[in-house]
């Protein structure tokens, strides 16, 4: 069947305009569209009839468009690509639930999306919101809001800390700490940019430091920026105080790593009224403190023992498969000091070979000391009134810490930096932190990876048309999945 535009005549003398189709030999009339008293009303009637033609084709519809406004032909449009607006929409839903879209800053907001979708430098970052999710923005735009960035990161720490007291029943009562480094795409050095101790193994590269804190569950609430030359232990205590006082908090304690400990922190800690949970580096303490560890540790499995120090209380635990780890690499060790003290020619430095005298030989005193501590592992503390087995599962707690850095690290591509001017670089660690929390939020509350859950909601495309004729813009969404669905619904929109 095809339409038709019909001319007819009224009782009153004017020309009638119809659009009208024949079934059966039956004339069926579809759309009245007026009647014309002049040559001029006509032709204007005949273009409105061409037009309903056009929006309501006879032939059986391929697809509906958005819109509601009738049935399109695929042969009238032109492909213009996918998007992935509903992974814009997904991250921004929670965005809107960690409160970062009331920041007034949509710019930010969309850099943290990327950064999760698909990381990248911030120019390109630009391009790559427009490609995927028709979001566009200046460069202009973009230099001018990276330098009002920074000031934003007390009020994004408080709307971390707000999700982590809601979702997580975070309660101040235990905080993760540790450092990592990220480094420049450079070789030059300014106050903030430092050649330092790379965890990167990029020691010729000027480099910065991060510390970060985050709950027992790994989610992130508080970060700190330092440069590069500075020694992780000298972080710890500006970066708890902060917080600290950011957060009113009057009692908290801090699971760290040993690099963090010394008389000094110690001292610190104790005048502010915080309570600490840290390793114990046992490999350099004193002979009678190593003498009271050996006589008094039961070699069984997960057996524990205290004794005080000036450091606090030194809990020592031992484990079967500590010991078996440790004495492999004991004898590895052991092995490569005894080749090198045969063939002295090729001489580097290593654990167990000695050179205090004119003559290289095996430090047996001592390979005799870590055997007394193979299996056994040191914790300082000062609380009093908790469990030893608690201790340690505190601590064990920190590779939280270390799986945030990774994400930041590898799927967030925190690292390199091209930034120069120091508030860029602190406006790149910023984006990076807010999509670290939201990344870790998705992967607790789903128990899922994050680029998992990117597979399954970028399998969720719009497919985009132009109509030739009338220039209006078409979308297609994929179906939502189920498993898409379930993700939602754990994320507790």
């Amino acid at each position: 069947m095809a339409y038709s535009i019909r001319v007819t005549k009224t009782k009153s003398g004017a020309r009638a305009v119809q659009v009208v189709g024949y079934i059966r030999r039956k004339v069926c009339v579809y759309k009245h569209l007026g009647s014309a008293h002049t040559e001029k009303e006509l032709q204007k009637l005949k273009g409105a009839a061409a037009a309903w033609i056009l929006a309501n084709p006879p032939q059986a519809q391929l697809f509906y468009d958005d819109t509601g406004s009738g049935h399109i032909l695929l042969k009238d449009c032109e492909y213009q690509g996918i998007h992935y607006r509903f992974a814009y929409e997904f991250l921004n839903r929670l965005c809107e639930q960690f409160q970062f879209t009331t920041l007034k800053s949509g710019l930010l907001v969309d850099l943290v999306s990327i950064r999760i979708f698909e990381p990248t430098s911030k120019l390109r970052s630009l391009s790559l919101l427009s490609k995927y999710f028709n979001i566009n923005y200046t460069e202009k735009t973009l230099y001018r809001s990276l330098r009002k960035f920074p000031a934003l990161k007390q009020s994004v720490e408080e709307r971390m800390v707000a999700i982590a007291k809601k979702e997580f029943s975070f309660d101040f009562s235990f905080v993760l700490y540790d450092v990592t480094t990220l480094y420049f795409e450079t070789f030059k050095s300014d106050e903030l940019r430092k050649p330092g101790f790379s965890k990167d193994n990029k020691s010729q590269q000027p480099q910065i430091v991060i510390g970060l804190m985050v709950t027992p569950q790994g989610f992130p609430v508080s970060y700190e920026v330092f440069a590069g030359n500075t020694f992780e232990g000298t972080t710890f205590l500006p970066s708890i105080l902060a917080f600290k006082s950011l957060h009113h908090i009057e009692t908290l304690t801090i699971v760290a790593d040993a690099a963090m400990l010394s008389v000094s922190n110690i001292q610190k800690l104790l005048e502010h009224k915080l309570t600490y949970i840290v390793g114990a580096r046992l490999g350099n303490i004193k002979a009678d403190l190593l003498t009271t560890i050996d006589t008094n540790i039961t070699r069984v499995d997960t057996s524990t023992m205290r004794t005080e120090t000036e450091r606090g209380t030194l809990i020592c635990s031992y484990s079967h498969k500590r010991y078996a780890k440790d004495l492999s690499e004991m004898n590895k060790q052991i092995k490569r000091a005894e080749s090198l003290v045969q063939t002295p020619g090729k001489m580097r430095r290593a654990k167990f070979v000695s050179t205090a005298t004119d003559t290289v030989s095996l430090n047996e005193a001592l390979i005799e000391r870590t055997k007394k501590l193979l299996g056994v592992k040191g914790y300082y503390t000062n609380l009093t009134d908790v469990p030893d087995v608690d201790i340690t599962a505190h601590y064990h707690r920190l590779w939280n810490v270390e799986q945030a850095f990774r994400i930041a690290k590898s799927d967030l591509a925190s690292r390199p930096i091209f930034h120069r001017k120091e508030t860029s670089i602190r406006a790149h660690v910023l984006i990076c932190v807010m999509a670290l929390s939201l990344s870790k939020y998705i992967e607790i509350k789903t128990d899922q990876s994050i680029r998992s859950v990117l597979d399954v909601c970028l399998a969720v495309t719009d497919a985009v048309l132009i109509h030739r004729r009338t220039g209006e813009s078409i979308v297609m969404r994929s179906p939502v999945s189920e498993e898409m669905a379930t993700i939602e619904k754990m994320l507790s929109y």
